[in-house]
């Protein structure tokens, strides 16, 4: 008896007794920063996964400083990061990032057509300049070294335009909250009145047709590196003239001339992506609410949109979107009606085309393939030029070729007798090549197809000042 007890508590021992082997560790000892002039260095830490102090397992570490570079070009700040690990001994090291930074202070002329896209504008409305605007913007980012936003605009043209904007993203010690505001004021001759065949109709004055302004603060959550979460409460007034109210009677809520509103949304989102400008591998997941107040004239709509790109190889993607949009329309007004061709609820070859209704969604599928790049050497010039050109990123050019197909659908409740699209099956494909510079430059060059047989190159893109 006495041996099977012994015999018990050897095998207890045994099993029990021994400790677990644990993985080997990192500590990081130091994080150097070296490049950043003028941003501050606790900017650049709010974006690395890990910290002064942190153990990390050592087969994460190369991921793990992927991750921190991926966050420091996402925040625009950046033209070249670089993060390399010094060893002390066999469990400290040190981080190391070095970082190029961008230009920030941009006086920009501004040149823009009013028209929802590129082609909408070239040849729906003949490229004609009187749907242009133009003035001058001032934009600061990074003002004060804290990855602060501020843009000033003064635009004619087209429309009267006078924007003050300011972000300004970390208020506490913890750099989880963050809050902005912002003021716009428009006036213009000609406004969008109607919807004829899928297509806008506009109406044009000697003297102002629509009119208006808006107000906005907001409130931001960061808990984490991918996860944001905000809140935005604003008001504004539009009005519109006689001659706008006699083109489209039902324009505002309950045919009046003018509406006063107030209006909350509330949103998050979840992006983990190699590159935000151009995904080629990586997620994310953004969900918003809007709500209206307006006299009885309420608005709620809803928006979730989800993409995935996948790599399948070093020189080659996957790309999947869905975007979705929902109404509760208390009131048929025109502008309420507003549903696929604007903002991010675009379908490939249909640039041309509007759809009113009340719910529209919409999938994309696209493969990647890229072609090569090229990088333009910077030219010895004398004085300020030549110190202008030692400041400037080397301008390196990514060339993607891509095939995509696109199917959505816009559900009206009341479809115009007009309407081709509302209510149907809303087909498109085509190929393209896609170009990609510095300050997240990105020019999109398609040609494709859609269901009603047109054909036609299409023309998008735009960069990050």
């Amino acid at each position: 008896m006495y041996k099977s007890i012994a015999l018990a508590g050897v095998f207890f021992l045994f099993f029990f007794g021994m400790p677990f082997q644990t993985k080997a560790q990192y500590t990081i000892n130091n994080i150097w920063t070296e490049g950043n002039v003028k941003t501050k260095s606790n900017i650049i830490f709010r974006e690395l996964p890990y910290a002064i102090g942190s153990n990390i397992p050592t087969d994460s570490l190369s991921i793990l400083n992927t991750i921190a570079q991926q966050q420091l070009y996402n925040t625009s700040l950046f033209n070249d990061v670089t993060v390399s690990t010094e060893f002390i001994d066999s469990g400290h090291i040190d981080i190391r990032i070095k970082v190029s930074e961008r230009w920030y202070f941009f006086p920009l002329p501004y040149f823009r057509w009013v028209d929802r896209n590129f082609n909408e504008w070239w040849n729906t409305q003949n490229h004609s300049l009187d749907r242009v605007n133009y003035g001058m913007t001032l934009k600061q980012a990074n003002a004060t070294g804290n990855n602060d936003k501020i843009t000033l605009g003064l635009i004619t043209g087209y429309s009267q335009q006078s924007v003050l904007r300011y972000q300004f993203p970390y208020l506490d010690k913890k750099m989880h909250f963050g809050m902005g505001m912002g003021w716009q004021y428009y006036a213009q001759k000609e406004m969008n009145t109607a919807t004829r065949f899928d297509k806008q109709v506009f109406t044009k004055t000697r003297n102002y047709i629509q009119s208006g302004y808006r107000a906005n603060v907001n409130l931001l959550y960061r808990p984490n590196l991918f996860e944001r979460h905000s809140l935005q409460i604003g008001f504004g007034k539009l009005e519109i003239s006689d001659t706008g109210l006699l083109a489209q009677p039902n324009y505002l809520p309950n045919y009046a001339k003018s509406f006063s509103y107030v209006d909350v949304s509330v949103a998050f989102s979840k992006l983990r992506f190699d590159y935000n400008a151009y995904p080629t591998q990586g997620n994310s997941n953004e969900f918003s609410i809007y709500h209206r107040f307006s006299g009885g004239n309420n608005l709620t709509s809803f928006q979730l949109r989800n993409i995935v790109a996948h790599k399948i190889s070093p020189s080659a993607f996957l790309y999947f979107e869905n975007n979705t949009q929902a109404k509760i329309l208390s009131n048929r007004n025109y502008i309420d009606s507003r549903v696929m061709g604007y903002g991010t609820m675009q379908m490939n070859g249909l640039e041309y085309y509007v759809i009113d209704g009340n719910v529209g969604s919409f999938i994309k599928a696209e493969v990647h393939r890229k072609l090569g790049s090229f990088s333009l050497p910077k030219k010895i010039g004398i004085g300020m030029i030549d110190k202008i050109n030692k400041n400037l990123p080397v301008m390196k050019y990514n060339f993607w070729l891509k095939a995509f197909t696109n199917l959505g659908y816009v559900y009206s409740e009341r479809p115009s007798n007009a309407s081709k699209l509302s209510n149907t099956l809303l087909r498109t494909a085509g190929i393209g090549l896609d170009i990609i510079g510095i300050y997240d430059l990105v020019i999109k060059i398609d040609y494709s197809m859609n269901q009603l047989g047109d054909k036609g190159v299409y023309l998008r893109g735009g960069i990050n000042f």
